[in-house]
């Protein structure tokens, strides 16, 4: 079979007809059962319009392997993170795009503990077995049970457990599931928080899940996006707002005014409240925007430990440097007592409780983004990553200890910093820059790494044109 251009650096991720389909997806499955051995596999979906197909398909692939395979139906991702854990199976699989457009799908596969795949070795064994197509007979035995009832009730409980309920006082809190996947999910959570008597309202928005998405795709970090939530969540009165992406594992803030959180703030705000419970423990952050971060686990005598950006790497880092918490500017945030995995429910329960008993989410924030701005992630174009981070420092000049080549390309130049990278998921290069409250030298440092990526294709272009 040709190569299958679904795979990504660490997750499946395709367009429909094109790079995914149900022959595919059964390939997938089948090498996933070979190459991890599994006999109990966990199966999950979000609720886009292929999803129930496709995962049909991989349960039925999971089955003729000899797998039991334990469905959880329309779920989130962290959900199946918390079954395979809780089933103590050989690993999961949750069929989800995530936040992409709506003519794609992908899966978001684990191994035992939902540990990552490695990249470099269990995700490319089984890229390989699916192309392939070499697979060994098939064992029998294989069945589906149906757990979605049982896992949710267990999995509420655990995440629960992160919010202190003594104390509370009451809050009014807006969220917006954008018609994807959380909705049932945080109802479970709100009922069994009403039972316990948390003081807390709710103000639900686009929360019934819909596969057509017509409030268009979830995916609360593009600004555009912003208006619908900033506008309810004033209209509502509430003491702030939660939007999730699609199979929400990761979530976004805006405080009472309706005003955007960035992720940078959010990460260092959650890693203040682990640090004043554990003294001293490891946060692990990425590396695209840092300053605030490592300024708070300083000043509380932690320990920063920097990730490459994307699940895989941040949980592996949490697990060999035994971190309490880790948090990424794009919204996801892992947790240690979640089996180092991320999740869109535990943030907003933690930010509650902070807001419960320290005010509002904004005067919280007010001097953190006085200290430390930022430009916002911006998406570039480009065909030549390497050529543009060679133009980049040789214009700049920065010494040799100001570089950093943890994720793409860093330099900090003191009263500013920059991070430009590719991303894993998508055809783009991801810019960052932050600095000390500047906000002439972000606008500069932009202007900046624009020119030089023009420049860059320039240049390309009129190599090709020489060609001819």
């Amino acid at each position: 079979m040709a190569r299958l251009n679904c795979f990504k650096a660490y997750d499946v991720r395709g367009r429909l007809g094109t790079d995914l389909d149900d022959e595919i997806v059964c390939r997938i499955g089948r090498a996933y059962s070979q190459v991890l051995e599994a006999r109990q596999v966990v199966v999950a979906r979000d609720n886009r319009v292929s999803s129930a197909g496709l995962s049909q398909s991989l349960c039925a692939a999971l089955v003729d392997e000899g797998c039991h395979v334990l469905d959880l139906g329309l779920a989130g991702t962290e959900e199946m993170y918390f079954a395979v854990n809780h089933f103590h199976a050989d690993g999961g699989i949750c069929v989800t795009a995530s936040h992409n457009p709506v003519e794609f799908n992908g899966m978001k596969m684990v191994g035992k503990g939902a540990a990552p795949l490695d990249p470099a070795t269990t995700f490319a064994d089984i890229r390989k077995l699916a192309e392939t197509g070499s697979f060994h007979v098939s064992r029998s035995g294989g069945r589906i049970t149906h757990r979605t009832s049982q896992v949710r009730q267990a999995y509420v409980q655990r995440v629960l457990s992160f919010l202190d309920l003594s104390d509370l006082k009451p809050l009014r809190i807006l969220v917006n599931a954008g018609h994807g996947t959380a909705g049932p999910t945080f109802d479970a959570i709100a009922m069994e928080l009403q039972r316990r008597g948390a003081p807390f309202s709710f103000v639900r928005l686009f929360h019934e899940p819909d596969g057509t998405f017509p409030e268009g795709i979830p995916n609360p970090l593009l600004p555009e996006n912003h208006l619908q939530t900033a506008r309810a969540v004033r209209a509502a009165g509430a003491d702030f707002g939660v939007a999730w992406d699609g199979d929400f594992d990761r979530c976004f803030f805006f405080d009472h005014t309706g005003e955007f959180v960035g992720g940078e703030f959010v990460v260092g705000l959650l890693a203040e409240a682990f640090l004043r419970k554990s003294p001293g423990a490891r946060i692990v952050h990425d590396p695209r925007v840092i300053w605030n971060t490592r300024d708070t686990v300083a000043a509380l005598r932690g320990h920063a430990i920097q990730s490459r950006t994307g699940h895989v790497y941040v949980k592996q880092a949490m697990r060999d440097h035994d971190a309490v918490y880790g948090g990424e500017l794009s919204a996801h945030h892992y947790f240690r007592d979640f089996f180092h995995c991320d999740s869109g429910m535990i943030p907003w329960l933690l930010v509650a409780g902070l807001v419960s008993r320290s005010g509002p989410l904004r005067d919280l924030l007010a001097g953190r983004k006085v200290a430390c701005a930022s430009s916002g992630e911006l998406n570039f174009t480009s065909a030549e990553p390497d050529a543009v981070f060679q133009r980049l420092l040789a214009v700049l000049r920065p010494p040799d200890s100001a570089v950093d080549w943890t994720d793409g390309l860093s330099i900090d130049m003191r009263h500013w910093r920059m991070n430009l990278r590719a991303s894993n998921t998508e055809p783009v290069m991801r810019l960052n820059v932050e600095s000390r409250g500047d906000a002439q030298a972000i606008r500069d440092a932009v202007a900046l790494v624009k020119s030089a990526i023009a420049d860059t294709e320039a240049t390309r272009r009129s190599a090709r044109t020489g060609m001819v």
